[in-house]
């Protein structure tokens, strides 16, 4: 099974409502590996990387977010995998990353 990444960036009310556990949680049970942050300009984003089916799976959980979030949009792009990665981190609130992913 070959593996595909993503990259997500999610906008709407994402911050202060769980949403990086929630989609680490996801991840996790859908054997997914990669990250998810906070970015300062209020927008959730991350890259996740496993079979399609589960990207899929995640993608449309995080169209919805835990109860309390409302998402607005939800941008993805496919990129590079990656080798080595190990499970699904949740990482410090930080500057974007998304328009640096070519």
């Amino acid at each position: 099974m070959t593996s595909q990444r993503i990259a997500f960036k999610v906008s709407g009310t994402v911050q202060g409502v769980g949403f990086r556990d929630f989609t680490q949680k996801r991840a996790t049970e859908y054997d997914l590996r990669g990250w998810v942050k906070n970015t300062h300009c209020g927008r959730v984003e991350g890259e996740a990387q496993g079979n399609e089916e589960s990207l899929q799976k995640l993608l449309k959980d995080i169209n919805k977010g835990p109860r309390l979030a409302h998402v607005v949009k939800v941008e993805q792009k496919e990129i590079a995998a990656k080798d080595g990665e190990e499970g699904f981190s949740c990482y410090r609130t930080s500057e974007s990353g998304f328009a640096n992913i070519e």
